[in-house]
């Protein structure tokens, strides 16, 4: 396999990238020898998001993969989607794993130096401690999101990236919607003046920038159906939507609205924000998990009428450099026949809004539409002549988009080839942080704009109170 040297500074992400005697990164502290490969540890999988990292093989990334976990359905689970990818007939992966389940799993990732790089998805409730505890040891982190889901994980998360800093190594969420084609074309769109205008600043009652999923419980995943862990129910232990999902949300705003730009705390002003619950049957729970029996930890939970109160939705109304903005996240417990999680952006220019829809009519794929603002003075003649300007340019990074008009304005017609799917996207999160790691460093706006995003959803949180 081809070997990749590789750097280990920065900041973030949950591969625990250690060092590894004399043949490794060094703690970070040194560049490595050119024999080096990435070598990837993974901290307790208990989401599904940890095997995803592992759909594909990665040139320099070695196929032996160290997992310190504890006993339980959980690393069933994980081991069981890797042998998925290892023995399906198209493009199967060869990745080998080792597994330690001693009840000092933790300890034991962090003493052994088994590896240069972990991955981090699971229970969220201890994300944050194994996060801090990773970089103290020198290992880069690669985590899924959230990587905070109280106020008091977020000090410790503050503290984890000062201690990557001070360590040099890389501490990083896996941001997947970033690589969704319609968010980047909408992205790419809203930078050409002629067509878009200036970035609208909207109110609290009319934000100029909305972004809004909803989810699943019950779904597909990799061709099968998901089996959810009984803790997935339990905000305490996964977090509550509104600091969970809105990461995402949260960080297109601040991607899209202010791209390659450094932001501060005192950039947001959260001005509004709720939660409130998903109710979820016994028989439900059942079939999503293959739990017969609430645990525990959920009967707190439960209404009088043994329905799960889980506290699964969320949204907030934030300015960001005066820019107000507004993010929700709804989860029910299936989709319709035929759809699927679903998503709606909308960034309003001075000239026109670019709107992403999903729904019934999209045939609930995503789809990209220009409308001009009847306001803005300007003819649909002069709006089309900018748009097909925008989109030859574009051509020449996207080959193959196009746009035709629609009954409000005009859609953009994208090659089915680039809707690779959100499955894929965190093998293009892989891939974009193994660059990281080669080259020592991410973009200097990537670390505090991070720390903005969970410093808003805080705020959000508190403020739902």
């Amino acid at each position: 396999m081809n070997k990749t040297p590789l750097l280990a500074a920065g900041a973030a992400a949950v591969l625990l990238a250690g060092c590894e005697s004399r043949q490794s990164l060094c703690c970070g502290h040194c560049a490595p020898k050119k024999e080096e490969t990435v070598k990837l540890i993974t901290l307790d999988p208990g989401h599904f998001h940890a095997a995803l990292i592992q759909q594909r093989m990665y040139p320099g990334v070695s196929p032996k993969v160290h997992i310190y976990a504890p006993e339980g359905n959980d690393l069933k689970m994980h081991l069981a989607r890797i042998d998925g990818f290892n023995g399906r007939a198209t493009a199967p992966t060869r990745w080998e794993t080792q597994v330690y389940t001693g009840a000092d799993f933790l300890d034991k990732a962090l003493s052994e130096k088994a590896g240069n790089v972990v991955v981090l998805a699971g229970n969220n409730a201890r994300k944050t401690e194994y996060i801090l505890k990773c970089v103290q040891a020198g290992y880069n982190v690669l985590s899924d999101k959230p990587m905070a889901i109280t106020p008091k994980d977020f000090e410790l998360l503050k503290q984890a990236f000062d201690v990557a800093k001070s360590k040099g190594v890389l501490l990083y969420d896996i941001m997947t919607e970033r690589y969704e084609i319609t968010t980047l074309l909408q992205k790419e769109l809203s930078r050409f003046p002629k067509l878009y205008g200036a970035q609208e600043k909207g109110t609290p009652d009319d934000p100029a920038v909305t972004k809004e999923s909803v989810h699943h419980f019950c779904k597909q995943v990799a061709g099968k159906p998901l089996q959810r862990p009984p803790w997935f129910y339990d905000t305490r232990q996964q977090g509550e939507a509104i600091v969970d999902v809105t990461t995402h949300l949260t960080d297109l705003v601040q991607w899209e609205v202010f791209p390659e730009e450094t932001l501060t705390p005192s950039d947001v002003s959260v001005v509004a924000a709720r939660s409130w619950a998903t109710p979820l049957t016994a028989e439900q729970f059942k079939i999503s998990t293959a739990v017969a029996q609430w645990p525990e930890y959920l009967k707190p939970d439960l209404d009088a009428q043994g329905v799960l109160q889980c506290k699964a939705n969320g949204e907030f109304t934030f300015a960001l450099k005066g820019v107000y903005a507004k993010v929700a996240v709804l989860w029910n417990f299936q989709a319709p026949a035929g759809a699927g999680d679903t998503h709606y952006s909308l960034m309003r220019g001075t000239r026109s809004s670019l709107i992403i829809q999903q729904g019934e009519a999209e045939g609930y794929k995503p789809v990209l539409y220009v409308e001009p603002r009847r306001k803005a003075g300007v003819t649909f003649d002069e709006l089309e002549a900018a748009l097909k300007e925008a989109v030859t340019a574009l051509n020449t990074t996207y080959p193959g988009i196009a746009f035709e008009r629609h009954e409000t304005g005009w859609r953009i017609n994208i090659p089915a080839s680039y809707a690779v799917g959100h499955e894929a996207h965190f093998g293009q999160v892989a891939e974009k942080y193994l660059g990281f790691l080669k080259k020592g460093a991410m973009p200097a706006w990537e670390v505090p704009n991070m720390l903005v995003k969970y410093h808003t959803i805080m705020e959000a949180y508190k403020k739902s109170r």
